[in-house]
């Protein structure tokens, strides 16, 4: 059966989790009266805790439930067959996401998922590349806070300095300058499960290391590391590490490198957080660093916890990019989100990821929203996801 003649346009897999749940709501607040919206189905291992959280979320009783289950591949084919996208939110996908991957690039499947997984995905990418190449399976990782935000944000500041100045920036920095939201316990999870790859297979460690850990075939310029706290002249702010900066600037590169270096081969990228001037703001940054060794504290949310409704709903990011040019010219760009980051912003993300895809027009393979959709996403989520982008000078 081709694509356009199956029974769905979208399946979130994973319905009953933590995330999955939201984004589930999402389809129901954003498009539950629209004629025109996707014809969309709730997944899980349990029909009974499927049936429990579509009448939890109001959405009408009319959904369609299917059942599919990780440890039942066959059950995973079943339901990439019946849909153009899947929506997984189970992770880790180093645990969860094999067989779903294999199922969706042998039925020409699309695939978005919250992956900041590195390891993990390089392993796909060398496994499926040519064959979802082959399907038409567009695999798209990293639909959510990793990395659509930077990702995307990266795409339009080089547009803009296209614009500008003729040329995109051979350097861009990626600053945060302000961010409210929580982890998951699932957030947790993910990183555990790559240290413990890492420890069993030490050579995979070069992957996590590498800024181009996910350009098979191509190694580009020595990057600023991010990790030594800095004072940043031009915003009067001392920077710390970024936690997320390890898995964006992997996924920033891979979209240059999909798109066949637009931005240049020399291309450098970093990315770091902003604490405030002075003495204050120099101890912040250095006690921000030492938090990177232990991210999310001694007692951790465990799988299926994460932010209260509040927190989410009060929850904010705020991301400067500053393209400079050889001249000396600098642009800045701003993106903004609302709501908690991790959850409350990257459950719309993702969503709406999704349905960029089912009008993509690029070939199949193993990509990044940047890649995959560009601007198309960026305008769904200003329209439907209260994320905003601008040139700021």
């Amino acid at each position: 059966m081709s694509k356009s003649d199956r029974e769905f346009d979208i399946i979130v897999y994973g319905a009953t989790g933590y995330t999955g749940r939201l984004v589930a709501e999402h389809f129901v607040r954003e498009y539950g009266n629209a004629a025109d919206g996707p014809k969309w189905a709730m997944a899980g291992r349990s029909l009974a805790k499927l049936e429990s959280v579509r009448d939890e979320i109001g959405a009408p009783s009319s959904t369609p439930l299917v059942v599919a289950d990780a440890d039942d591949p066959a059950s995973l084919e079943a339901m990439c067959n019946r849909t153009r996208v899947i929506i997984t939110t189970v992770g880790p996908y180093q645990l969860y996401g094999d067989a779903l991957v294999a199922a969706c690039v042998k039925t020409g499947t699309d695939y978005a998922d919250l992956c900041g997984e590195p390891v993990w995905m390089r392993q796909k990418i060398d496994e499926h590349m040519e064959a979802a190449k082959a399907s038409g399976a567009h695999i798209c990782f990293s639909s959510g806070f990793d990395s659509i935000p930077f990702d995307l944000g990266v795409l339009m500041t080089q547009k803009e300095a296209v614009k500008r100045f003729g040329k995109p920036a051979p350097r861009v920095k990626g600053r945060v300058r302000g961010m409210a939201g929580g982890a998951s316990g699932g957030t947790v999870a993910s990183l555990t499960e790559t240290m413990k790859a890492v420890a069993r297979k030490p050579a995979l460690i070069g992957i996590l290391r590498s800024s181009f850990g996910l350009t098979p075939g191509f190694e580009g310029p020595d990057q600023p590391s991010g990790m030594i706290p800095r004072y940043e002249d031009e915003l009067g702010k001392w920077a710390a590490p970024f936690v997320m900066a390890p898995i964006n600037t992997k996924n920033v590169h891979r979209t240059n490198f999909l798109l066949g270096h637009p931005w240049g081969e020399d291309f450098r990228y970093d990315e770091m957080v902003l604490t405030s001037p002075g003495e204050a703001g120099k101890k912040m940054a250095e006690a921000a660093t030492e938090m990177m060794k232990n991210p999310f504290g001694a007692k951790p949310p465990k799988p299926g916890e994460g932010p209260s409704k509040e927190e989410r709903e009060n929850g904010f990011y705020d991301v400067l990019f500053i393209a400079e040019m050889p001249d000396g010219e600098k642009l800045h760009y701003g993106v903004k989100g609302k709501y908690d980051p991790g959850y409350g912003s990257t459950s719309r993300m993702i969503a709406e990821t999704a349905i960029a895809l089912l009008s993509c027009d690029k070939p199949g393979g193993i990509g990044t929203p940047g890649y995959f959709l560009g601007e198309d996403l960026v305008q769904r989520l200003e329209k439907h996801a209260d994320l905003t982008f601008a040139a700021e000078n």
